[in-house]
């Protein structure tokens, strides 16, 4: 029961925070993250291009990303999970890569932008060698590298849930925001390798 009330909560949060992009397209723009930017940054043409980039496919990648651990979907259409799957990769190598771009105009300077290069480069990286496996056919090394990549995906999930928290009780957006550059993911990534781990002893 715990189990599945936690997979629900987790595909709510990839759904609603997947379609939180669209936001941008509906209202002004220059709210929240973006309200902190320079005029300058916000109207340069490569920035722009990237951040959409980053935000659309980083948000097609969280809405479809969850549907690749359902063992019912993969039964049910293999086909289906393989196209969801080229999908996923396609969205992720382009939003990761755009994604580290625009960490270098981060707010809260080196560290902040450091923490969400890490980030990309993490992402970038375990998805492309769960294709690279699954490629070679290993597919418990794809399985494991995937629960990595979505890890680092949810990080799109759990930056909205520190950031409100740290900015009430620190009272400072820039210092809340520099802590979540990597509590948004590095929590994440260590429950992957607890995830992994158990399944790797329930295989033994």
């Amino acid at each position: 029961m715990l189990k599945k009330g936690l997979w629900i909560v987790l595909v709510v949060f990839a759904i609603v925070i997947g379609l939180y992009p669209s936001i941008y397209f509906l209202i002004d723009r220059k709210f929240g993250l973006l309200s902190s930017k320079s005029a300058e940054l916000l109207t340069d043409t490569f920035w722009n291009i990237s951040f959409y980039i980053h935000i659309i496919l980083g948000g097609v990648a969280l809405l479809i990303g969850w549907t690749q651990f359902s063992s019912k979907i993969r039964k049910w259409n293999l086909t289906l999970h393989k196209q969801i799957g080229k999908i996923y990769l396609a969205s992720v190598i382009l939003s990761s890569i755009t994604g580290i771009y625009i960490a270098f105009f981060a707010t809260g300077g080196f560290v902040c932008s450091l923490g969400f290069i890490c980030l990309g480069i993490i992402w970038f990286y375990t998805t492309l060698k769960a294709y690279l496996y699954i490629k070679d056919k290993q597919i418990e090394q794809h399985q494991k590298m995937m629960v990595y990549s979505y890890a680092a995906c949810f990080a799109a999930v759990t930056l909205r849930i520190w950031l409100p928290l740290l900015t009430m009780i620190y009272g400072d957006f820039v210092k809340a925001y520099i802590m979540v550059a990597w509590l948004c993911w590095i929590p994440n990534l260590i429950f992957a390798s607890l995830i992994t781990r158990r399944f790797a002893v329930q295989k033994t």
